[in-house]
């Protein structure tokens, strides 16, 4: 081929992919002003575990290694313990708990694995997405990081309706 006709064949390549980049001027934006503006998460995010406590406030983990098992990047270390104290005295709601729970958010996938895996609902995903940290040792969250009742949670989200269509790839604007 010549070199015009390269030039005409470039040209044209460039006139369609800037006609698509302008049709999607007029659209509306759905940029959020994060953290001016809460963002919307879906009610079935995935964000940083919470470990759960029941009504008494005891930890409803006991240490079985299911969630670990059940974990394909290997993220999840615990270290069980038994309490032999009067059940109103124990930390765990059996005589077994976890003393060390850890999860390392640098190997996690946050594929939800762990909590399908708990018979005991002791784990689950909260809706904290803001796990950004200087330091790769930071990922590193220990039981007092994940339990319910100690964790700090994000104020700049809000969780979608079930019925609510929220930022949709294929959302019609």
């Amino acid at each position: 081929m010549s070199i015009i006709g390269d030039i005409i064949e470039s040209t044209k390549a460039i006139i369609k992919g800037m006609g698509t980049t302008f049709s999607y001027i007029p659209k509306e934006k759905w940029t959020v002003q994060y953290p001016d503006e809460p963002v919307t998460l879906q009610p079935r995010f995935r964000g940083q575990h919470l470990l759960h406590v029941d009504e008494l406030g005891r930890e409803k983990c006991v240490a079985c290694y299911l969630c670990a098992a059940a974990c394909p990047s290997d993220c999840i270390y615990i270290v069980a313990d038994d309490d032999p104290r009067p059940p109103d005295e124990r930390t765990g709601v059996d005589e077994r708990y976890a003393k060390v729970y850890n999860i390392d958010y640098g190997r996690c996938i946050f594929c939800g694995f762990c909590v399908e895996a708990c018979p005991k609902d002791a784990i689950t995903h909260g809706f904290n997405f803001e796990l950004s940290v200087y330091s790769r040792a930071d990922l590193l969250k220990t039981k007092d990081d994940l339990l319910i009742t100690k964790q700090k949670q994000s104020s700049n989200y809000r969780v979608a309706f079930s019925d609510e269509d929220v930022d949709s790839e294929y959302k019609v604007v």
